[in-house]
C-alpha cells in the first residue's frame, strides 16, 4: 500500500503567492516610474542650469546677446562645459538667448523640462 506524502505545496497555496508577488508589484511599479520620471527631470534641469551658466559667462566676456551650443560645449579650451549627458534622449536648444528660458524636450520622448534663469 502506497502512503501519500504530505510534503511541498498544494496547487492553491501556489496560486496565493503568486498572485501577492503580482499585487506587490502592481503597487510597486508605478511608484519606481514616479520616481525615475522625477530623477530624469532634475538631471536635466540641472544640464540647462550649466547652459545658462556658461551662456551667462560667454554674454559677459564677449559682450553678446546669443551664443550657439556648440561655442559652448566641448574640450577645446574656450569652451565651457566638456559635455552635456542626456538621460532621458531629451534634445537641448542650439541657441541660447540672454533673458530667454531654456527648454529641453522630447525628455523621455513625451515631457518638456523648462529652466528660467
Amino acid at each position: 500500500m502506497k502512503t501519500r506524502s504530505n510534503k511541498g505545496f498544494t496547487l492553491v497555496e501556489i496560486m496565493i503567492v503568486v498572485v501577492i508577488i503580482g499585487l506587490l508589484a502592481a503597487m510597486a511599479i508605478p511608484a519606481f516610474q514616479k520616481v525615475r520620471a522625477s530623477s530624469q527631470d532634475k538631471a536635466v534641469t540641472n544640464n540647462l542650469r550649466q547652459l545658462s551658466a556658461a551662456a551667462d559667462q560667454y554674454f559677459l566676456e564677449q559682450g553678446r546677446s546669443t551664443v550657439g551650443s556648440a561655442d559652448l560645449v566641448g574640450t577645446n579650451s574656450t569652451q565651457y562645459i566638456k559635455n552635456v549627458a542626456t538621460v532621458a534622449g531629451e534634445g537641448y536648444p542650439t541657441n541660447l538667448t540672454q533673458g530667454v528660458t531654456l527648454t529641453a524636450t522630447g525628455v523621455a520622448g513625451a515631457r518638456t523640462v523648462t529652466y528660467n534663469n
